[in-house]
């Protein structure tokens, strides 16, 4: 039968429900070849799909395996999802801002791979930090702390493991309808009511351009919507890092600093622009201006803070490390100087990524091992000044040979005559 589905989609034919219920079932009980699966794949990526099929294939991968149910869990169930970048530690700042405001923040994270961080990584570099929590203890820790942030279990979505296993060694991970399935079939399991889309685009994203990033941005909003869930999404810039910092532990340290109220910047922007919408979706702020209004409280009043201590305490993190940074694992300390005088024209977000990569920050492979204490923390950023010999990055690695890095920061910071002032938000799409 699989035969007669790749020669119906390889001929431009739409697959019906009950065509994509199969194609799936077969995938995950193993009836199906991995040829023929990528048959089937290189099919989609060159004959594309109706919105109708996406929708289809999303809810078959979606109910693939486990759906988390949170219907006993009171109040409004919020999630947001970044589609990938560089310094993108929004969630570290957004999930404890909205459980200040009321919010029940049930995040699902991921592992980084390549010049992309993953969240999950990020909190492991706090010792003792358990980020595979159980279904039932996960809403026992929603219901007691307002928010809890969990690594994706292997039952869930189960049909996207093996088709994203695939698609990454047949050349067709950038189709549009694949890559909207398989986000939103996690999202969709997941179990949240309202989910905030991030969806980058630039250097650092998998999205290159604004256009492509609209239409994927589009068809997920209606992916949801069609599953009964509200649904936005946020087009943003990934051709510069949000932050300062690139890796794991620096990362945590940006976070605190920005929750602490000592920091902002467009790290804080991005996830304040986030928490707004999931505010006013959620029925918890009538407008913009009421809902910056929260967010910023729950910075300046502590509380945001105190819900990022409680939920690292919650989840077995040495909580001491939040207060005392010493306690974190951090490599040995090198210096990336500035060979002229001027502005930072440029920050090329992915190039930056690759230079953090080879530090050891990130995984060369799926599965490989990182070096939690390395990474770059930009001394400075986009638009501002800098003198010859003064020092740009501090780079943080146990490897010997910087070369590689220092390659990958020569092409990332572009330093010119001119301040750039690039724009942060695209577009929003509701």
């Amino acid at each position: 039968m699989i035969r007669e589905l790749i020669r119906k989609k390889r001929d431009g034919l739409a697959l019906t429900d009950g065509e994509i219920d199969e194609f799936i079932s077969g995938c995950v009980s193993g009836e199906w070849a991995d040829y023929q699966i990528s048959a089937m794949l290189m099919a989609i990526f060159i004959r594309g799909m109706e919105q109708s099929e996406t929708f289809y294939l999303t809810r078959a991968m979606a109910y693939s395996g486990k759906v988390c149910d949170l219907s006993d869990v009171k109040g409004v169930k919020v999630d947001k999802h970044s589609s990938g970048g560089v310094s993108d530690g929004v969630t570290l700042i957004l999930a404890p801002m909205l459980a200040a405001c009321g919010a029940v923040v049930a995040k699902m994270s991921g592992r980084g791979l390549g010049h992309t961080g993953g969240t999950v990584d990020k909190l492991e570099s706090i010792p003792n930090m358990h980020l595979d929590i159980e279904e039932e203890h996960f809403k026992e820790l929603l219901r007691e702390n307002g928010l809890c942030v969990t690594g994706q279990s292997e039952n869930m979505a189960p049909a996207d493991k093996i088709l994203y296993a695939l698609r990454d060694v047949t050349a067709t991970v950038e189709s549009i309808p694949l890559i909207a399935s398989s986000i939103m079939s996690k999202k969709l399991a997941a179990g949240a009511d309202c989910i905030m889309l991030d969806v980058k685009c630039g250097s650092g994203a998998f999205m290159k351009d604004v256009p492509k990033a609209k239409e994927l941005a589009r068809l997920m909003v209606q992916i949801g919507r069609r599953a009964g869930k509200n649904v936005q999404a946020a087009i943003t810039d990934m051709n510069r890092p949000l932050g300062r910092a690139v890796g794991n532990s620096l990362e945590i340290m940006e976070a605190v600093r920005i929750l602490k109220g000592e920091e902002e910047g467009p790290l804080l922007e991005v996830a304040m622009l986030l928490g707004s919408r999931l505010l006013i979706m959620a029925g918890l702020a009538e407008n913009e201006e009421e809902a910056g209004g929260r967010l910023a409280e729950s910075i300046s009043s502590g509380e945001a803070f105190k819900r990022f201590e409680r939920m690292v305490s919650a989840q077995g993190g040495d909580v001491r490390v939040l207060n005392d940074f010493a306690l974190l694992p951090l490599s040995e300390q090198y210096e990336y100087k500035s060979s002229r005088s001027g502005y930072i024209n440029q920050v090329d977000a992915q190039a930056l990524g690759m230079a953090a990569l080879s530090l050891g920050a990130g995984r060369e492979k799926k599965g490989g091992s990182i070096d939690y204490g390395a990474g770059i923390l930009l001394k400075k950023t986009l638009g501002e000044k800098v003198e010859e010999g003064e020092p740009i990055a501090l780079l943080y690695t146990q490897k010997k040979d910087l070369g590689r890095c220092m390659n990958y920061l020569d092409s990332a910071l572009i330093i010119g005559e001119k301040r750039p002032a690039p724009p942060l938000v695209y577009e929003i799409i509701e």
